[in-house]
């Protein structure tokens, strides 16, 4: 039976910020960073020193906060520190996934407004520019609390990562554009019920967050390139219909207003609960032997 990924938005503190330009959309360069804090250690306060953790089988989520000398990297580092973000996902797989090895997830300034999975480094890395960038388009939406709202963003992001960090640590087949395969899991591990048969909204709220930030994206998409159209990812304006189906496929009865209000056309909202089906079934199977 499927563990339950823990729900992990929380309110967090008020943080006022800048915004910087529209993300891009290309993976960035494989790098690497030593681990300086630990999720099952508490860092010194004074030096960030980490405890070790502690032994056993597999592996660790690790959580590192590399420095920031930008005004948005500076942002976007001081809302992940301070709302404990990398920590809060980190022990959500640790409590979860069987890791072979330890696994780093680091904050870390990358020019861009990113994040990315590298196999080369065992590193998830979620680049400080990116929530940057999410908390300006929450709060340029006029959203009533911007902050969860680009929490929930970037918490998404950060399971679409953990996909490519599933297919790449277990070695999982897939059929179709990882990086569609990546909003799959994405999905799938936010949007399915627990064994209690109900789904946490928070999460769900997040699902719907990251698509709204995709939206945002294609609002100032006006033309395509050949680059854009031969590109790994989907257009921006595709992800966003794609997760609003799964949204809608995953509990028709609680999401009909999407329908209703138009927000995802009735011809692709008619194939949505088979399609979250056929897509629940494929990422239950595959990571069906590893979890805790």
């Amino acid at each position: 039976m499927r563990t339950r990924i823990l729900p992990v938005l929380a309110a967090g503190l008020i943080v006022v910020g800048c915004s910087s330009t529209p993300a891009e959309e290309a993976e960035a360069p494989e790098t690497s960073a030593a681990a300086e804090s630990s999720v099952k250690g508490k860092v010194d306060a004074e030096n960030g020193a980490p405890e070790a953790p502690a032994d056993g089988p597999g592996g660790t989520m690790i959580v590192t906060y590399e420095d920031a000398d930008t005004p948005e990297a500076l942002n976007g580092r001081q809302i992940q520190q301070d709302n404990r973000m990398l920590e809060d996902l980190a022990d959500d797989i640790n409590q979860t996934l069987v890791l072979p090895n330890d696994i780093t997830l680091r904050g870390a300034q990358c020019g861009v407004p990113n994040a990315y999975w590298s196999e080369a480094d065992n590193a998830i890395t979620m680049c400080y520019e990116d929530t940057d960038w999410s908390m300006g388009v929450f709060t340029k939406a006029g959203d009533a609390d911007p902050l969860q709202s680009a929490l929930g963003s970037e918490y998404t992001t950060f399971y679409h990562e953990t996909g490519h960090m599933a297919i790449s640590i277990y070695d999982l087949p897939v059929t179709g554009r990882e990086e569609d395969v990546a909003d799959q899991a994405a999905a799938y591990l936010l949007l399915t019920p627990g064994e209690d048969g109900t789904v946490d909204p928070e999460s769900v709220q997040s699902v719907k967050d990251f698509a709204r930030a995709f939206a945002a994206l294609a609002e100032v998409q006006t033309e395509f390139t050949a680059e854009d159209m031969a590109d790994e990812h989907s257009l921006n304006l595709q992800r966003v219909y794609n997760m609003d189906c799964w949204i809608y496929g995953s509990n028709p009865d609680a999401n009909g207003d999407m329908v209703a209000n138009g927000q995802l056309p009735e011809d692709r909202a008619a194939g949505c609960p088979a399609e979250w089906q056929q897509l629940d079934e494929a990422w239950s199977t595959l990571l069906e032997p590893h979890w805790k």
